[in-house]
């Protein structure tokens, strides 16, 4: 408490000797729209500099304005704010203004967020539109590999943006940790800022709920694992520039959790904190004892139709390549499908990226239906998989082009639907399928 004073009173004394500046010009980045839960939603934006920060929100027309706390950013949280709207109610779109300085900051696009119905004993679960991708490689050119750029196409964050989606669920590599980052916190800070600030990101930030997991590389060096020196500052970068209900198990780190959004429930997985090297000779873990015991059991315990497990690579996939789970760790696979299987839970779908390609994959036993909707790369640069040996592939869905996913949930509660679709960085139909609830 004595350090947050200290902390709040010298960012106000540095906002008084600091020469003016016009409040739109510390804008950095954002806003951003983090979780949102029925009586509370995450707000998150980062400025340039010290700055008093802080949203107003509104239902509407003749509804009243509420007004967050205000923050004084600071160099310690990279000049990030991460602030609670906690006077919504369930079920309920606002609209948010951004103040910096006390000055409203206006954007040329939307700026809202909704909170999710209350929906239990009442009527049918809620229609859901829920986007998704991975591999966001934003170019830094004096930090990248010569030759042609790795990324491009960013238009798609806006082609992503104009299917409204209820949700963004950013399913790892959301950026690209260069070598000249990985050993300093000024590098992760400087990767993490950089990549947020894309403009063409934006307008998709500021109007959905927007979650993340990360995979190797914005969480290290490329394959990396639980012996990362700076893993405890990648976790803090995470923190600071995303905005999840939590982060990590009780006790443990990492940045596993978990929520719940009309009859889904998504668990946010962590491949990477508790993995053992992708060489360690005999049995590996990806996930480590704790959290795959937490999922399974989460899993049993859910009451959720559809069980939407994110994880950065490939679980279903059963072809033993890259890092697929079927190569760094079959018998944590088997155990896995095993469990899921064998207690009978229905609807569990693994949502993927890691790849730099996309497929929907299926695995079956015992009557249950298992799915793994991979969806890769954003921005990176794409890979053709198509002759890899994935026996599980549902047939026609491999896409080997930059690409994001969408998924659907539809129907009364007794006949539950959810369709996956892909779209192209116009966002052009590549293909759908759909499936019924069991």
């Amino acid at each position: 408490m004595r350090q947050r004073l200290f902390s709040l009173l010298l960012g106000l004394l540095l906002l008084n000797i600091l020469p003016a500046q016009p409040a739109a010009d510390l804008l950095l980045s954002g806003p951003m729209v983090g979780y949102c839960e029925m009586r509370e939603a995450l707000l998150w934006v980062q400025t340039n500099g010290p700055a008093q920060v802080h949203f107003e929100y509104t239902a509407g027309p003749g509804s009243p304005v509420f007004k967050t706390p205000t923050y004084v950013t600071g160099a310690a949280e990279a000049y990030t704010a991460r602030l609670i709207a906690d006077q919504v109610k369930p079920g309920t779109r606002y609209t948010y203004q951004l103040f910096i300085n006390n000055v409203e900051v206006s954007r040329p696009y939307p700026l809202t967020f909704q909170t999710p119905p209350l929906w239990s004993f009442r009527t049918d679960p809620p229609e859901m539109k829920i986007a998704l991708g991975s591999c966001a490689y934003i170019n830094d050119e004096p930090y990248d590999r010569p030759g042609t750029p790795y990324g491009g196409d960013y238009r798609i964050f806006e082609s992503i943006q104009r299917a409204q989606p209820d949700m963004m669920l950013w399913l790892g590599d959301n950026n690209y940790l260069r070598e000249a980052d990985w050993f300093s916190r000024t590098g992760i800070i400087h990767r993490y800022t950089h990549s947020r600030a894309v403009p063409e990101m934006q307008a998709l930030l500021a109007s959905t709920a927007n979650y993340a997991i990360w995979d190797d590389h914005d969480y290290g060096p490329n394959d990396s694992d639980y012996t990362y020196r700076d893993k405890k500052e990648t976790l803090r970068a995470f923190q600071l520039f995303w905005g999840n209900p939590s982060y990590g198990l009780p006790g443990e780190g990492g940045i596993t959790s978990s929520f719940v959004w009309g009859d889904a429930e998504f668990f946010l997985l962590d491949n990477r904190y508790f993995r053992d090297p992708n060489r360690k000779p005999g049995v590996r873990t990806i996930l480590g004892e704790s959290q795959l015991q937490w999922l399974l059991d989460a899993l049993v315990s859910s009451n959720a139709t559809f069980k939407f497990v994110c994880i950065g690579g490939q679980v279903v996939n059963d072809a033993a390549e890259f890092e697929n789970y079927a190569r760094i760790a079959p018998a944590e696979r088997t155990r896995m499908l095993e469990t899921i299987t064998d207690a009978g839970i229905r609807n569990v779908i693994f949502l993927t990226g890691d790849r730099h390609h996309s497929e929907l994959s299926l695995y079956e036993d015992e009557g249950v239906k298992i799915y793994d909707f991979t969806a890769s790369p954003l921005t990176s640069g794409p890979h053709d998989a198509s002759d890899e040996a994935n026996t599980l592939r549902v047939e026609g869905s491999h896409v080997g082009i930059r690409n994001y996913g969408i998924m659907e949930i539809s129907g009364p509660r007794t006949a539950r639907a959810l369709r996956f679709s892909l779209y192209d960085t116009d966002g052009k139909a590549l293909w759908s399928h759909e499936i019924k609830a069991e």
